[in-house]
């Protein structure tokens, strides 16, 4: 394997405590563990890796230009905190015509966009539940949807702005959930059938021929009582809740194989309809009667060595460092098949 100078591209911003002077860039820190663990996979298999952050300023933006690398390990998740603009960091590094790991822009928003998303899905045969969009009194979409619903922004990821509150029973919570989207995102909301069931992810992995890894699911049996069965912001990313201390990923092992290989199909479908690359993770719910229902689809999802993805990978026989070269190989092979 050639060695190649790889740098980890990842961002960061001005916390809200921070006190700023006008002009100032954001303090140098330590990168997040993720970013850490990438960097230290890549140094382990052979390859040159550097640090290369993008702090939300134009000068970032000039750096991460200038910088000479053979590829670049894009962990970036937002630009100065907007986690909608990861799409135009794809689009920028294509115009600087750079090699980069994972989706591209058009797989950026094509996930991103869950509304479109979903049409997607639909048209290749893929089953997503039901739903409407809805912003600021008008109807951009609808199917003949009924409650309970789940309200979410359409266009934010890793559950940003789903908490337990975004479950409706009644048309007075539904409205004020739509109120409160419209609010803190100025964004369509995007109004779901809720489907009770099980939590399931689904990795894949390559490009000419992806491949499923393993089923993980997120056990939600151990919620606080009364509050309902879904992976909000409280259980992912709110680490001094019980909700967040209650919930792990594990691998099931009471799943009927044709579940089990339906689930893996449908994630490739998914994976190759939104356009995604090298790597990503796919959402389901799980229905008690066996229908496979898609939620969404994480492009370039979380890669800490603990996470679902990487769970997954070393179910399969992938340690973490072989699973991080692996995408180099993938981006790579891309690149020189294109030419």
């Amino acid at each position: 394997m050639a060695k190649l100078r790889i740098g980890v591209l990842y961002d960061y911003w001005w916390d809200e405590d921070e006190e700023r002077v006008e002009g100032e860039r954001p303090k140098k820190k330590s990168p997040d563990e993720d970013v850490q663990e990438v960097y230290e996979a890549l140094r382990t298999v052979g390859h040159n890796p550097v640090y290369v952050r993008l702090d939300g300023t134009r000068e970032s933006l000039i750096e991460l230009a200038r910088s000479q690398t053979d590829l670049l390990f894009n962990l970036v998740e937002s630009f100065g905190g907007d986690d909608s603009q990861d799409t135009n960091i794809g689009g920028y590094l294509e115009l600087l015509d750079r090699r980069f790991t994972g989706a591209g822009s058009s797989g950026l928003y094509l996930a991103q966009d869950k509304t479109l998303a979903k049409k997607i899905f639909t048209f290749h045969g893929i089953h997503t539940p039901y739903f409407t969009t809805v912003y600021r009194g008008r109807l951009e979409h609808s199917h003949d949807i009924h409650f309970p619903v789940i309200v979410k922004p359409a266009r934010e990821d890793g559950s940003i702005g789903i908490q337990f509150g975004a479950v409706c029973t009644s048309i007075k919570e539904l409205m004020e959930r739509i109120d409160y989207i419209h609010a803190e995102f100025d964004s369509p909301a995007l109004i779901e059938e809720y489907i009770e069931g099980r939590e399931i992810y689904v990795g894949v992995i390559g490009n000419e021929k992806p491949e499923a890894l393993p089923v993980v699911e997120l056990d939600l049996s151990k919620l606080p009582a009364g509050t309902p069965r879904i992976a909000g912001s409280e259980v992912k990313w709110e680490e001094d809740t019980q909700a967040y201390k209650a919930t792990k990923p594990f691998f099931p092992d009471d799943l009927p194989d044709e579940t089990v290989t339906k689930l893996q199909e449908t994630a490739v479908q998914a994976f190759t309809a939104l356009q995604l690359r090298d790597y990503g993770r796919i959402d389901f719910r799980l229905a008690g009667d066996g229908t496979i229902h898609v939620l969404e689809v994480n492009p370039n999802p979380y890669l800490l060595s603990s996470a679902e993805l990487a769970m997954a990978a070393k179910k399969s026989g992938r340690s973490y460092d072989a699973l991080v070269a692996g995408i180099v190989d993938s981006a790579m092979g891309r690149y020189a098949t294109a030419g």
